[in-house]
């Protein structure tokens, strides 16, 4: 515990959504590798990291957000920073491992646009939502100084106005946003609201912490979340029964409905202590939350190179074999991070001095401080 508290686990500012982004990577690890044959998680996890990406990066960079030059550059080497360097390891390793060296599908995968591009090979299957993510950050600050300076309904409809040109585009047969299907579940143009959830979510706490106490006494609002993520997941239960499949059903409780009732969850987990808060917040979910983005990239790549493998040897062991997988993963990743993962980052902000106060889940291993 004391490596734990040299690096200040649990000091972020909403310490329990650090947890919620290791539980998420852990769903996302046993639907991959689940621990029995074909029984993979209904449970739409990409729409929580979603909301929660555009939470954080409104709730960091609202009040200051600037379509000028020096801020802009400053706000994407900081994005840059906490996203490439993982990605650019671990896509490494994954082209040897593939023995896959075609120009194009390099290309595509190292400038994370692999995920605009029907039937590019993905050489680190998860990365597509990386793709997703960068559009998101590409364009929150033209959504932030809207909101700011107009009103936070006129850039949701910007981004919804984003949605149909996608799919305008995507008839138009030329390689790029394929299919309207593909736009809709594979593109920012699909998930935009997901992430305005969490854009909304953060505007609603900025207001709160600049009016009032932020805690709150009950847990109804954790409560009520978790009732509408499970209901909507029921009801995602029922389309999968159904062959052949609902694709516009699917799409509609993935990407409009089920985003709302995860930021309201969110919100309880930020105003209320409830059981469930504490433990999110805690020491060991900390650390695993820091760690989380290495362990999304690297999971896929240990599943196929250790665990597949380890299964095939020990037939009749399944449910071992997965375990061990998982926790070799989280073991790695927890290195990559510390090793890795953290200090490139803040080398990179300090060679190009472009330090920021942090907040909530973007705060460091060593506490970046102002």
């Amino acid at each position: 515990m004391s490596v734990l508290s040299n690096m200040k686990v649990g000091g972020e500012k909403y310490p329990a959504l650090t947890g919620v982004r290791a539980l998420g990577a852990t769903v996302v690890f046993f639907d991959h590798f689940p621990l029995w044959p074909d029984q993979h998680l209904t449970l739409n996890v990409m729409a929580f990291f979603f909301a929660l990406s555009g939470f954080l990066i409104v709730r960091i960079y609202y009040e200051q957000a600037e379509l000028r030059r020096r801020w802009l550059a400053k706000y994407f080497v900081n994005r840059l920073a906490r996203i490439y360097p993982v990605y650019f390891l671990l896509l490494s390793v994954a082209v040897c491992l593939h023995l896959e060296f075609r120009p194009w599908v390099l290309l595509e995968n190292y400038s994370l646009t692999h995920a605009l591009f029907l039937g590019t090979p993905l050489l680190i299957q998860p990365s597509w939502t990386l793709t997703v993510e960068e559009c998101f950050y590409f364009l929150a600050p033209a959504f932030m100084v809207l909101a700011r300076r107009r009103s936070f309904a006129l850039a949701f409809a910007l981004g919804g106005l984003l949605l149909p040109a996608a799919l305008v585009i995507s008839k138009l047969d030329i390689g790029f946003l394929q299919t309207p299907l593909f736009v809709l579940s594979t593109t920012f143009f699909g998930h935009c609201v997901e992430f305005f959830a969490g854009f909304y979510l953060a505007l609603a706490v900025m207001k709160l912490e600049r009016t009032g106490p932020v805690q709150v006494s009950g847990s109804r609002y954790t409560l009520g979340g978790l009732a509408g993520v499970v209901l909507l997941v029921a009801a995602m239960l029922i389309v999968y029964r159904h062959v052949p499949l609902n694709q516009a059903a699917i799409i509609a409780i993935n990407n409009f409905l089920i985003p709302w009732p995860i930021v309201l969850l969110y919100w309880g987990l930020i105003r209320e202590n409830t059981v469930l808060a504490r433990l999110l917040s805690g020491h060991v979910a900390g650390l695993l939350g820091r760690s989380s983005y290495s362990f999304y990239l690297l999971h896929t790549l240990i599943i196929g190179y250790l665990g597949v493998p380890l299964l095939v040897r020990m037939t009749g062991y399944r449910t071992l074999c997965v375990l061990l997988t998982f926790v070799i993963t989280w073991l790695l990743s927890v290195v990559l991070f510390v090793l890795y993962e953290e200090p490139v980052n803040l080398f990179i902000r300090r060679r190009f001095k472009s330090k920021d106060r942090w907040v909530g889940l973007q705060a460091t291993l060593f506490q970046v401080k102002p």
